[in-house]
């Protein structure tokens, strides 16, 4: 793989998940937010657990999905996979979900607690939707009621640190 700049964070952010309910990651377009925190993260999940990585359009959902899948040597569907709109690729071993937030909201709706989630991934935040901040507030109601071991992760090119901290 090549080195991105974000790779030398992961096990900061790894710990970050493990201790906090949120954790906010902002870097530069380009630095592998993308790509390389959702998997950094997967060594958190047990075998039955899933970690979502939200994108906010379908076509960047099976791109980041495939590229995933191919830095890592692994076909789309094992264990990176992605679920859109008509369209997904997952198995009973997919534990990196990539997918758009409608899908996760709908997600919410069968399975209010989102049982086999332990993680989601908010990327590309900055470009604020009603479907994101409708699932940031979903996640935070399950976070707060019923699964205070669900993580939330927030990455964004362009996060007001501040104003998002004091919103949370």
């Amino acid at each position: 793989m090549i080195p991105l700049p974000i790779d030398p964070f992961l096990a900061e952010i790894r710990s970050a998940v493990l201790q906090s309910p949120i954790v906010l990651v902002d870097a530069p377009p380009g630095s592998g937010k993308t790509t390389r925190v959702g998997p950094a993260l997967l060594d958190l999940l047990a075998d039955h657990q899933v970690a979502y990585l939200l994108q906010p359009r379908r076509l960047a959902a099976r791109s980041v999905a495939a590229r995933i899948a191919e830095e890592r040597g692994e076909r789309i569907g094992g264990r990176i996979g992605y679920s859109v709109r008509f369209d997904q690729q997952l198995s009973r071993d997919t534990q990196l979900i990539v997918a758009t937030e409608g899908i996760v909201i709908r997600r919410l709706q069968d399975d209010p607690p989102l049982a086999k989630a332990r993680i989601v991934l908010l990327d590309e935040f900055h470009e604020r939707s009603l479907d994101a901040d409708l699932l940031l507030a979903m996640l935070r109601r399950v976070q707060q009621t019923v699964r205070d071991d669900l993580r939330i992760v927030i990455m964004s090119a362009t996060l007001d640190r501040t104003s998002m901290q004091s919103a949370l």
